[in-house]
């Protein structure tokens, strides 16, 4: 009885971290870091935001779930996280949170209380619904204000999630609703909810002031404090390994070469004859090609789809293979429509 005494009971000694930085790269090699780094004992709050970014859960295709192409006019960044769950698009409207503990104090049910906790000091009624929403009941019904996404391992855990303050709704739906595709994909698809923001409960909220909110709930619940530490790429703590993570973070192998397989089916018509391209997709990488086409001189076309498998997924990797292919073709403004045409579906 002694030792499990000393288990439930132990103290947790307390970290709060405040990002300076809106980079979602960073923010995300940041938190893996030291959720990875720990020790067992403690108990982390880790308030950041993210700006121009669309989040996706570690096993969700970009491509199905997210407009690629309109993020990529509009400078959006794309960021796959370490936990599930489904897309969300952030901007400094967003107040992202990440509580981190040891187990067996580790509990997201005692995090979630947290945040409730906070949201009545502020004055919003907001309550839990379902497995990882927090929302507002109005006469028309529930709306969403907070999704979160979660991480276990054998002696940690962590839950981490957005708060819509102020963010920009129509972004949101700009960014969230993909091109039609013909994707038969694999993988987590995201769930859409009807959102409201936080201001719309309680105009004057900012992120310092749920901040604040925050940091007293937490506080208030393990019934201690700590100082808070400052965070930037420029004034990180000091956390092994961590350019090696923010390096994957970065990379286009994490963010899309991750993906779950997929097959992309793609066709159209042109003057001189219809196409229809078949092909698998595995870790982001084209491996395997069928065209199909009534034109007249199908043999340029026929090569192309032969030598296609091995490239990468991605506008910039086709682009090159259609230089290199387009190049043995010269004058031949048909294919050049064929691969321009490419080029506008993969982004």
């Amino acid at each position: 009885m002694g030792r499990l005494f000393l288990i439930a009971f132990f103290p947790m000694q307390l970290r709060l971290l405040f990002s300076d930085s809106h980079d979602p790269l960073f923010n995300l090699a940041v938190e893996d870091c030291i959720f990875r780094q720990m020790p067992a004992d403690s108990a982390v709050l880790f308030l950041w935001r993210n700006d121009h970014t669309v989040v996706i859960g570690r096993a969700q295709n970009p491509w199905k779930e997210c407009n690629t192409q309109r993020m990529t006019e509009d400078g959006v960044t794309l960021a796959r996280r370490q936990s599930g769950g489904g897309a969300v698009f952030h901007d400094l409207g967003n107040t992202c949170f990440t509580f981190m503990a040891g187990k067996p104090g580790y509990d997201k049910a005692v995090s979630t209380q947290i945040l409730l906790n906070a949201l009545h000091t502020l004055g919003i009624a907001a309550e839990a619904s379902g497995r990882n929403d927090l929302v507002v009941q109005v006469a028309d019904g529930p709306r969403k204000i907070s999704g979160s996404a979660y991480r276990e391992t054998l002696d940690r855990g962590f839950h981490h999630g957005t708060m819509l303050l102020n963010t920009n709704l129509t972004r949101l739906a700009d960014y969230l609703n993909p091109d039609p595709k013909k994707l038969q994909a694999k993988g987590v698809a995201s769930i859409r909810s009807r959102v409201a923001n936080l201001s719309e409960f309680k105009p004057d909220i900012d992120h310092a002031q749920l901040c604040t909110a925050l940091t007293q709930a937490f506080f208030a619940h393990y019934g201690s404090e700590t100082t808070a530490e400052h965070i930037s790429p420029e004034a990180f703590p000091d956390l092994p390994g961590f350019a090696e993570q923010y390096a994957k973070q970065k990379s286009w192998g994490w963010n899309f070469g991750r993906t779950p397989d997929f097959m992309h089916t793609l066709d159209t018509r042109f003057a001189w004859g219809g196409v229809e391209l078949h092909f698998d997709v595995e870790n982001g990488v084209i491996s395997r090609a069928r065209l199909f086409t009534d034109s007249l001189n199908p043999a340029a076309l026929e090569a192309f789809a032969a030598q296609l498998p091995g490239t990468l997924y991605q506008p910039q990797a086709l682009q090159a293979f259609l230089n290199a292919w387009l190049a043995q073709y010269l004058e031949a403004p048909e294919l050049q429509a064929f691969g321009d045409w490419l080029i506008s579906e993969v982004c």
